[in-house]
């Protein structure tokens, strides 16, 4: 199984762009993509998903497969440390009005996914007070994540992410389907931290989402 590891810079193709951009006050940028869901429902439910399980498995498989959104700068800013696994960690809307965090853990298979996460889901709506109150990440570190969101109330075509002091976490929100003709789409922004993330990357990560939605 692959390992975490440090990546060696000096010889790293990135790194002129790591020591330009990770000093900068608003170092990330945000692309908002339109892409197909068009029969998603029907098929999420052979695997005992719902359609917001389906897309997130498939935008938390997506973002495995690119090594640049499994990586973050080390606490000096100095280095970079690759993760052989991230997660997830998404908002839940609670019975209160208010809503909570949920950390949902990489599961290859998206029946496996959605069985892990239903529990979760269930105890988050209920609680209330701390944000992150009914979550159980177990052995998830917070550096490991991908941060998400919905909002289904919108089909935003633009969207901005809050990120705090040092977060160069991948984060990603998903919009309300609408119909295109025959087809339903969805929008997803992806928000990445420039001195981890290219515009390839980016590009990469929804032809791997669009694909993997396909494929379910």
């Amino acid at each position: 199984m692959q390992a975490d590891r440090d990546i060696l810079l000096d010889h790293w193709p990135r790194r002129a762009a790591l020591e330009h951009f990770r000093g900068m006050a608003q170092p990330a940028f945000c692309v908002t993509v339109p892409v197909d869901v068009t029969g998603l429902r029907e098929r999420a439910a052979r695997h005992g998903a719902t359609p917001w399980l389906a897309y997130h498995h498939a935008a938390l498989e997506a973002a495995n497969g690119i090594a640049a959104m499994r990586q973050t700068m080390t606490a000096d800013r100095g280095g970079v440390r690759e993760f052989a696994v991230i997660h997830a960690s998404t908002t839940v809307l609670r019975d209160d009005g208010s809503f909570g965090f949920l950390t949902m853990p990489r599961e290859p298979s998206l029946a496996a996914f959605a069985a892990r996460a239903k529990p979760g889901i269930a105890r988050v709506r209920q609680a209330s007070g701390s944000l992150f109150a009914g979550d159980e990440p177990g052995d998830v570190r917070e550096e490991t994540l991908v941060h998400m969101t919905a909002l289904p109330w919108l089909a935003f075509t633009a969207f901005t992410h809050a990120r705090g002091v040092g977060d160069d976490r991948p984060k990603v929100a998903f919009g309300r389907f609408t119909a295109q003709g025959e087809r339903l789409l969805m929008p997803v922004a992806v928000d990445v931290h420039h001195a981890l993330c290219d515009g390839v990357h980016v590009g990469h990560f929804f032809e791997q989402l669009q694909a993997n939605l396909d494929a379910i």
